[in-house]
């Protein structure tokens, strides 16, 4: 029982230092690139570090399954490619809203989470591979930007993917600290301004509504977070012998999103990569315990929240291309399994092209954006 209770706890702590570590770059640079401050940055860290944590501990406790959750990496990615669809951060918050308010739906009603269902894979996987090209670009401009500043960080995170792929990006951030403490000059207030971060403070942001930003980044947000987070996260659980309740599940993550959106959150879904460390066999023999991994790392994800404004200043120190440079690699194998998925089905790859060069080339046509 000890030794169950101690290895749930382990991968729990190492499932949750890997989920944050592996994407909180691409967060923050969706955040950035929607209109928010820095101090707006903090506080969507914060709360969408806080929402999944609860909304973990919430699911796993009730349901005694390790289901984890996470903020939404490929919406993330999303908005760092269609900010200018974007009129003002309110604008993106009231797509953060309806995204949410969306999930729920989905989640409950299920007329409509069979329609979304029905969204063919080859489409959306077309569209998220398009939407994160431009991102996956940003470790190559890094290196062009400057070899000694962007080159170490590539090849930490190929060091790291050869020791074993889970090491690949926290290996990069790394090298990304230490780039930036030995590479780069930092200005003469920056350990005052590192100090007065150490308690993060959440900024509460009215949403304002417009047709642009709910067409552009509010309704590709809750495509990609349905079809490249919530359903993979049911399919991880289901392959290793849970059978949660996938509507309810669902919905729950969207009532989490719409309570942290006005504070930064762009959504939270269930996860998939940390869902197959706490669902598998190393997080201990007895599969009816597992959950108990699934509560730590919620719990850790919390206190990692408490850092938001700490990790938020300390990034500001770097160019936006560092930073930028990170968070492509992250992305780099959702890219590579999107496009592949994308264009496996014969039938529909002139579609899907379609698809992907719509949602990679960057283009706002009367306000919406190539995603939508």
């Amino acid at each position: 029982m000890r030794a169950q209770f101690a290895q749930s706890v382990f991968i729990g702590v190492l499932a949750a230092l890997v989920g944050f570590a592996s994407s909180f770059a691409v967060l923050l640079q969706g955040l950035r690139a929607v209109g928010a401050t820095e101090a707006e940055v903090a506080s969507g860290l914060l709360a969408a570090a806080i929402a999944m944590g609860l909304c973990g501990i919430v699911l796993s406790a009730r349901s005694r399954m390790p289901i984890s959750v996470a903020w939404t990496t490929p919406g993330a990615a999303l908005l760092a490619t269609s900010g200018a669809a974007v009129g003002s951060y309110a604008e993106a918050i009231g797509a953060f809203l309806l995204c949410g308010v969306l999930v729920i739906v989905a989640g409950l009603w299920r007329p409509f989470g069979r329609a979304i269902e029905a969204i063919p894979a080859s489409l959306a996987n077309a569209m998220l591979a398009g939407i994160l090209l431009s991102l996956c670009l940003a470790p190559i401009r890094a290196v062009g930007f400057d070899v000694a500043l962007g080159l170490p960080i590539v090849l930490a995170w190929i060091a790291g993917l050869w020791v074993h792929k889970l090491f690949a990006v926290p290996a990069a951030v790394l090298a990304f600290i230490a780039v930036v403490v030995f590479g780069v000059p930092f200005p003469e207030d920056w350990a005052a301004s590192l100090t007065g971060s150490l308690i993060p403070a959440p900024v509460f942001t009215a949403p304002a509504f417009s047709v642009p930003a709910l067409v552009s980044v509010g309704l590709p947000l809750f495509v990609v977070t349905m079809a490249s987070q919530n359903v993979p996260g049911i399919a991880v659980l289901k392959a290793n012998g849970y059978a949660p309740r996938t509507g309810p599940a669902i919905a729950t993550t969207g009532v989490f999103s719409v309570l942290s959106a006005p504070f930064g959150n762009p959504a939270s879904n269930l996860a998939a990569i940390t869902a197959a460390m706490l669902a598998g066999e190393d997080a201990g023999p007895d599969r009816d315990k597992r959950w108990v991994g699934a509560v730590v790392t919620g719990i850790v994800y919390c206190l990692l929240g408490l850092f938001a404004g700490v990790t938020t200043a300390f990034v500001t120190l770097a160019p936006a291309i560092l930073i930028e440079a990170v968070a492509g690699l992250a992305l780099i194998g959702a890219f590579a399994a999107a496009a592949s998925n994308a264009f496996k089905v014969e039938d529909e790859r002139p579609a899907a092209a379609l698809a992907f060069l719509a949602a990679a080339s960057g283009i706002t046509i009367a306000g919406v954006a190539g995603a939508f």
